[in-house]
């Protein structure tokens, strides 16, 4: 007991992508997995050309602070490379957290990426496992159900998953035999997350049905990872004939199968390094736009891009995200005011501080605990007052004449994290009347909301 199975030596799998003394740097969140991926290379660092441990803070929780507290002290005791960053984490209309989340922090880790140099990350078989179930629920094709590839080029490297063939009970068993320490994110229990819900409930009744259930998916991945390579070398011959310029020659796609013709239109749009758009609005690309008018010029929106058609040639459009709108974190936060009277909104240092005031209109005794930092959807209602009655939070705000770039900003406080939770705070514009405090209040502050401009 103590070490994984002889067949791991992510090294050797490093070495095969990037050549003799690779130079590496871990993906460390500071949880259980990656934690165990750097303390495998950290073992065996003589073979690396150079080792570093990269730490993304989200700032999603209250206590992330601590968590890239805890990495930097891992990394002194290993006497390992350490590089901390801060993640901008922006949720767009329909898009979920998670994916929010990981944007960023796949964002952040290219950024630093050094030429040549090759980031592992510690995703195992459980994950493998998880993530072609999630793909298969949302209807994805042959290269989502291909789930994670264990090697891929990525920013000025190369991304590697060394640890694809191993389970997270024998990650458990490595850690506690070497008695690592790690941090244990509070979110990874919520079950209203996708992946969390599969792990928590979905996954444990598959295993007790079927024996290496997890083993078999992730064998699925694999069959399905060589049937998107095929389809990508096919895409490839086709690109050559369809390509015009910067565009697509409608003439040349027409005369492709329907299949082929989607599967080119794929390659295509994911060689731009955006987002590919829906089946629906895949059809509606490789069917009307082709079949339209030459001088009509329709074209389909999808996530900041579009798709024109311009007399005979398709042609893509990617729209800049250096809107406001696109600059603000609006991510799911919690707040944690009872250990730290202070939180940080975004990446600008915008920020909201709770103030200890004897006259202050906040009762603290009646204030939750982990209050909820998220973005405004609508409908929301306050009652700004125990004499008062409850408003719509938009009749508030247009009755205090807020530009719209202050309403985007103005961060909204909930007491939990449903869909149906209160809302108590609006910045320190308007408290609702479930946490004011009267002449009884024993514990009265206030809130602060300043611009880190």
């Amino acid at each position: 007991m103590g070490t994984l199975p002889i067949s791991l030596d992510p090294v050797a799998k490093l070495i095969d992508l990037a050549g003799p003394k690779p130079r590496v740097a871990v993906a460390y969140s500071g949880g259980l997995d990656s934690t165990v991926l750097a303390h495998l290379l950290m073992k065996q660092r003589r073979k690396l050309g150079a080792l570093r441990l990269i730490h993304v803070d989200h700032g999603l929780q209250a206590a992330s602070g601590e968590w890239s507290r805890h990495c930097a002290r891992v990394a002194r005791q290993w006497k390992v490379s350490f590089t901390a960053l801060r993640a901008k984490v922006v949720v767009r209309r329909g898009e979920s957290l998670e994916a929010a989340a990981r944007d960023a922090r796949y964002a952040a880790l290219g950024q630093v990426l050094e030429p040549g140099e090759v980031l592992v990350t510690a995703q195992h078989q459980d994950d493998q496992a998880e993530t072609l179930l999630l793909q298969l629920f949302r209807g994805a094709g042959v290269s989502g159900l291909a789930a994670m590839p264990r090697t891929a080029r990525f920013a000025a490297g190369h991304v590697a998953r060394p640890l694809l063939d191993h389970t997270r009970a024998e990650l458990a068993q490595y850690a506690k035999a070497h008695h690592l320490t790690w941090v244990e994110d509070p979110t990874n229990q919520t079950e209203r997350f996708g992946r969390n819900f599969l792990r928590h409930r979905v996954m444990p009744l598959l295993r007790e049905r079927w024996v290496g259930v997890d083993a078999s998916i992730a064998r699925s991945a694999q069959h399905m990872a060589e049937a998107a390579k095929l389809l990508d070398e096919v895409a490839c011959k086709d690109l050559v004939a369809v390509i015009d310029g910067e565009g697509l020659n409608v003439a040349a796609l027409r005369r492709l199968r329907p299949a082929r013709r989607r599967n080119v239109l794929r390659a295509f749009i994911a060689r731009a390094g955006v987002k590919v758009p829906s089946t629906a609005q895949m059809m509606e690309i490789a069917g009307t736009l082709l079949v339209a008018r030459a001088d009509s010029q329709p074209e389909v929106r999808w996530s900041g891009c579009t798709m024109i058609r311009r007399a005979g040639r398709l042609e893509l459009h990617v729209k800049s995200h250096d809107s406001v709108e696109a600059k603000l974190e609006t991510a799911l936060k919690s707040w944690h005011w009872k250990d730290d009277r202070e939180f940080i909104l975004n990446g600008a240092g915008d920020r909201l501080a709770l103030v200890d005031d004897s006259s202050g209109p906040i009762d603290l005794d009646r204030l939750p605990g982990a209050l909820v930092l998220r973005p405004r959807e609508g409908g929301e209602t306050l009652r700004p007052g125990p004499n008062a009655r409850t408003q719509a939070l938009k009749k508030l705000l247009q009755a205090a004449k807020l530009t719209v770039e202050e309403r985007a900003r103005l961060p909204l406080l909930f007491a939990g994290e449903g869909p149906k939770a209160p809302l108590i705070a609006a910045g320190d514009r308007w408290i609702d009347a479930s946490i004011a405090a009267n002449v009884k209040s024993r514990a009265r502050a206030r809130l602060v909301w300043s611009s880190g401009k």
